[in-house]
C-alpha cells in the first residue's frame, strides 16, 4: 500500500500507474512540477547510440553498448531553471528519450521480454560541460553538474507514448530546431539496453536510462553553438510530451 505523498517510483513498484476512476484533475497552473522520477536508485546515460550521430562524428557503430552516470542533484523538472556552471565556458545540448525501469526488478532479462520491466518515457536533456568531460579520459566530470538532466515533463506510458522504436524528438535553442530525428535511428533499441544493462546489474524499479542524443548538437557544428545564460532550451515530441529549461 502507497501512502498519499509518496513518489511515483513508489507507484511504479507496486503497478500502480492507472488513473483511479474518480481522480479529480488538477490544472498544471496550481501546481509546481517535480522531476517525474525525483530518487531513481540510478541515473543511466547511454554513449554514442544514434546511427546519424556515428555517422557525423565519422566513428564506426558500437558492438556493445557504452554508458555513464549521473546522480540526482542533476535532475530538475520542465519548466525550472538551470544555472550553467561557473566552472565550464562550453556546455552542450543533447536531447535524449529515457525509459524508466518499473514495475518488476530486472535482471538478466531477455531482449524479447524487456519491454515488460519499462514502465514509461520521458523527455531528458543531457547537459553536458564539454571542456570538464574531456579534460580526463573519464565524461563523469562534464555531466554530474547540478541541474545538468532536465526531464519530463511527465512519464509517459507505453500505452500512451507508442512504440519504442517510433519516438521522434526535437530540440530547439531559442525557438531554432538544432536536433530532429526519431528512436528508429537507435543503434542499440530500448529493448537491447535494458537486456544488456540487466546482465551487468540489478535495475531497480525508478531507475532512469537515457537512451543518448542524435546528430548535430554544439560540439559538432561549425561554427560551434555554446550554450549561454538566457537561453532556453526545449525538447519535444509528439508522443512524450514538452521539456522547456530556461538557462541562467
Amino acid at each position: 500500500m502507497v501512502e498519499a505523498g509518496e513518489s511515483l517510483r513508489a507507484l511504479i513498484a507496486v503497478s500502480r500507474l492507472a488513473e483511479p476512476p474518480d481522480a479529480e484533475e488538477i490544472p498544471l497552473s496550481e501546481v509546481q512540477l517535480l522531476p517525474p522520477i525525483p530518487n531513481p536508485d540510478k541515473i543511466i546515460c547511454i554513449g554514442l547510440n544514434y546511427r546519424s550521430h556515428a555517422a557525423e562524428a565519422g566513428v564506426e557503430a558500437p558492438e556493445i553498448p557504452t554508458f555513464f552516470a549521473k546522480f540526482r542533484n542533476a535532475l530538475v523538472p520542465s519548466g525550472s531553471q538551470v544555472q550553467l556552471p561557473a566552472a565550464s565556458q562550453k556546455v552542450d545540448y543533447e536531447a535524449e528519450v529515457a525509459f524508466v525501469v518499473g514495475p518488476h526488478t530486472a535482471k538478466n532479462v531477455s531482449v524479447e521480454d524487456a519491454l515488460d520491466y519499462v514502465a514509461g518515457y520521458m523527455l531528458l536533456n543531457d547537459l553536458s560541460a564539454r571542456d570538464l568531460q574531456f579534460a580526463t579520459p573519464q565524461w563523469i566530470p562534464g555531466k554530474v553538474f547540478d541541474g545538468s538532466a532536465p526531464c519530463g515533463p511527465a512519464l509517459v506510458t507505453p500505452d500512451e507514448a507508442g512504440p519504442p522504436d517510433a519516438i521522434e524528438i526535437e530540440l530547439k535553442l531559442n525557438g531554432e530546431v538544432m536536433q530532429s530525428a526519431s528512436t528508429a535511428d537507435l543503434i542499440h533499441p530500448m529493448p537491447t539496453l535494458l537486456a544488456h544493462l540487466s546482465t551487468l546489474m540489478t535495475l531497480e524499479p525508478g531507475d532512469i536510462v537515457s537512451t543518448r542524443r542524435p546528430a548535430r548538437v554544439a560540439i559538432v557544428r561549425k561554427p560551434r553553438v555554446w550554450l549561454e545564460p538566457g537561453n532556453e532550451i526545449e525538447g519535444k515530441s509528439p508522443s512524450v510530451d514538452n521539456l522547456r529549461s530556461p538557462l541562467l
